[in-house]
């Protein structure tokens, strides 16, 4: 090999390594001129994790509760925008893992239990990305559904169960929408890692479906050189340390991957490259108003007794510490930083409702961020001034990258600076967050100075939850109080990280003080909204959940409140089920999930009827954790086996005979419909709905299959198909609703077969509320 084509070699293992956290670097020599990704789902986060703002959509459970494909698209359009302002050419979502357990930690971030929600709804937000000239990722690619030990654990399932679930999202996704990139999942399946699978990768992916995109590894997911180059990894992320680069390099001069193989990797990322050169203008999206729709439209009606939506001028008491301290998305990668956030309190004031607030409770002890703008400076060990960067409040986080082009060798020290005004006299809570040497100062005097040790050993925890060392203070209100929290960074390591900030609560009675408060204000208001929900302690990426029970003592608050007011409207606010044990005893029941930023003012437009609660549930929600057929997420020795097979969801429900407490595609709107007509033909089904309620109205039509003869072996009903029917008051609407005949095939001795014989399309507004049967003949 002569020094010119060694060269070449170099460059073109360089190519597919990663240069940075977020980018590719170029390569003119190939005439490479290099790409850069991002986190989603919900945002376009960009390079930097703090300080450059991006709009905030609902999570993806959200969006799934909409069912709504055509909205889906309009989202991913949104993205492809929000990627382009911000310079990123590859997304790093949808994820279109399933919900396989209510425990999965990172389930708000996947969007149902059903493969084929799933993909229908993801394959038109990759469609709309990729319309505006962004690449995606869809992930993770495959099975990657639980969060414990999920970098290493294998997967044993069985082809069928691989074929009808946990593939066929990812199928569905490649055949409709030809998506530029999918994501290798860190876990092995039945005994191979994803990112060296080529099996799956190169022989169902590729050779099945006719990907032609490129595959990149999960980050630091990619462990062997010549294992994930022969088993199709294109990419290798994040650098600069990979398996690519130098060391594929190597692998091809000691004939260990064939240089055609090289060039198959090198041709789909330079493809990638074409793809996304160009990016059109289309018309600009409202980010704002698309969130807030998005969060109308997926707000989950479970239960009414006509207090809804709100009449005259009520005085309402609304309730909870998540009512003004809004949780708007889950943790993890997911997250990103909007230029607002709109609480239930901000959105129910703003229109216009006679309101009193009462904390009630929180879910979680942990003190949220300094809300006041802070600035952060970056020093050198001289005490050189590298650079100073806004804050919108007293958080830090810097990942993969420095902002301002800073040097991570050179920086030493990070100081947060600013000054805040309490509104509240009393006693009050400050707090140093982080791990690492810190020096607090308020007002002139060190209260920290020392080093703060992590607490346990999950690697998760100490980047997304780390420790809180806070200091009780005397303030009075109005009276301005300066902050400064100097960090010493520790250096070193393979990818620059700076994350930590200035904590801060307002004082507080104790926490039956605040429930009697609580239910005080409940007993003399026209109604009481109560929001509670999840922390980020609970439902986040990197672990998952032990329980379903909520956080602190908000089931109590419920209860209480309910006892005192019995126009209570309970909002829950979180990205997957909860146990609800009060369920019963109050008047109104609504899902808000994680509703993105303007969740407030979508909360207070369906309250009001501004705007109808179109939601159905995209999952089932069980009654009490016991109840739940599939559970499991932690691994033994290594594996987690799915031996519960194809039956997961709301299949393994009905297999089980046991009654959840709100059954997949559930929901309730503000009118009624009657389903009049179910006629099949050409592989669709012609439905027809009247709206026979008083005000126009959406409903999800959502069409079920079974056999006429059940088959223990299969899922007694699966969905077949679904569409959004609207109608004013009095007026009919017929939705068209494909019904292909693979919705009949099953995965059999290594092939798709559909059994001959007679079959049964059940058509409703929900799993087994189906008021249609449609019989249909398969010869």
């Amino acid at each position: 090999m002569s020094a010119h084509e060694d060269e070449l070699l170099e460059a073109r293992a360089r190519m597919l390594a990663g240069h940075d956290m977020w980018s590719l670097a170029a390569e003119p020599a190939l005439g490479f001129p290099g790409l850069t990704m991002s986190d989603g789902p919900i945002g376009v986060r960009g390079v930097h994790w703090s300080g450059d703002p991006s709009v905030a959509l609902p999570s993806p459970t959200a969006l799934a509760a909409t069912w709504d494909t055509a909205l889906a698209r309009r989202v991913g359009a949104l993205l492809a925008q929000e990627a382009r302002r911000k310079g990123v050419q590859v997304l790093l979502a949808p994820t279109v893992n399933l919900q396989r357990s209510p425990l999965g930690g990172r389930h708000f971030e996947c969007l149902s239990e059903d493969p084929l929600l799933t993909g229908r709804l993801a394959a038109q937000y990759v469609a709309g990305v990729q319309e505006g000239g962004v690449a995606v990722t869809v992930k993770h690619f495959v099975a990657n559904d639980f969060e414990t030990e999920r970098m290493t654990a294998d997967v044993v399932v069985s082809e069928r169960a691989l074929r009808e679930l946990y593939l066929l999202p990812f199928e569905i996704v490649v055949k409709e929408a030809a998506p530029w990139g999918v994501m290798a999942a860190y876990n092995g399946v039945n005994g191979t890692a994803m990112s060296e699978h080529g099996e799956l990768v190169n022989g169902v992916l590729r050779g099945e479906w006719g990907f032609d995109g490129f595959v990149v590894s999960d980050w630091f997911g990619a462990r062997d050189t010549v294992g994930a180059a022969l088993g199709g990894l294109d990419v290798a992320m994040p650098g600069p340390h990979t398996v690519y680069g130098p060391a594929l390099a190597e692998a091809v001069r000691a004939g260990k991957v064939p240089e055609e193989v090289l060039a198959e990797h090198v041709a789909r990322v330079g493809t990638l490259a074409e793809r996304t050169a160009n990016p059109p203008s289309p018309a600009p999206v409202d980010g704002a108003a698309l969130a807030r729709e998005v969060a109308a439209r997926s707000v989950t009606l479970l239960r009414n007794d006509g207090v809804l939506p709100l009449a005259g001028a009520p005085r309402i008491a609304l309730i909870g510490g998540l009512a003004k301290d809004a949780r708007v998305m889950g943790g993890g990668s997911a997250q990103v930083t909007p230029e607002r956030v709109v609480s239930a309190w901000d959105g129910l004031r703003a229109a216009d409702l006679d309101v009193v607030y009462a904390r009630g409770a929180d879910p979680s002890d942990r003190l949220p961020a300094l809300a006041a703008p802070m600035r952060a400076v970056a020093l050198a060990e001289d005490g050189t001034v590298l650079g100073e960067f806004p804050t919108p409040d007293g958080a830090l986080m810097w990942v993969g990258r420095l902002p301002g082009g800073i040097d991570p060798e050179r920086l030493h020290t990070v100081v947060l600076r600013g000054t805040f005004t309490p509104e509240v006299s009393g006693a009050h809570l400050i707090a140093a967050e982080g791990v690492g040497e810190f020096r607090l100062t308020v007002d002139g005097e060190a209260l920290l100075d020392g080093a703060v040790a992590p607490e346990g050993d999950d690697p998760f925890a100490a980047l997304f939850f780390p420790a809180q060392t806070a200091f009780p203070r005397v303030w009075e209100a109005g009276e301005a109080v300066s902050v400064e929290l100097a960090h010493r960074v520790r250096g070193g390591g393979p990818i620059p990280f700076v994350g930590f900030a200035v904590a801060h609560r307002d004082p507080r009675a104790d926490a039956d003080a605040l429930i009697d408060e609580a239910v005080a204000a409940a007993a003399v208001a026209d109604a009481a909204v109560v929001v509670v929900g999840t922390s980020k302690e609970v439902e986040s990426e990197g672990f998952d959940r032990t329980s379903l029970r909520l956080p602190g003592r908000q089931d109590e608050l419920v209860a209480r409140v309910a006892a005192a007011n019995p126009r209570t409207i309970v909002v829950v606010n979180a990205g997957s089920p909860v146990e609800m044990p009060w369920r019963e005893d109050v008047a109104a029941l609504l899902l808000t999930w994680f509703p993105g930023q303007e969740g407030g003012h979508a909360l207070a437009d369906v309250l009001t009827g501004a705007a109808e609660p179109g939601g159905r549930l995209p999952t089932t929600w069980p009654a009490v954790l016991a109840d739940c057929p599939v559970v499991d997420v932690t691994p033994v020795d290594g594996t987690l086996r799915y031996d519960e097979g194809v039956f997961v969801g709301y299949p393994a429900w009905q297999k089980a005979g046991t009654a959840p407490a709100f059954e997949f595609g559930s929901g309730l709107g503000y009118t009624t419909w009657a389903y009049e007509s179910a006629a099949h033909a050409d592989s669709a089904l012609a439905v027809t709905v009247r709206n026979t309620g008083t005000r126009r109205g959406r409903e999800v039509v959502q069409v079920y299959l079974s056999p006429a003869a059940p088959d223990p072996d299969s899922p007694a009903r699966r969905l077949a198909g679904f569409a959004v029917a609207e109608a004013d008051p009095g007026a009919t609407a017929t939705v068209t609703i494909p019904v292909p005949d693979r919705a009949y095939a099953r995965w059999r001795d290594g092939a798709w077969h559909t059994p001959p014989g007679d079959y049964l399309l059940h058509t409703g507004r929900s799993l087994t509320r189906t008021p249609l049967t449609t019989p249909v003949h398969r010869p």
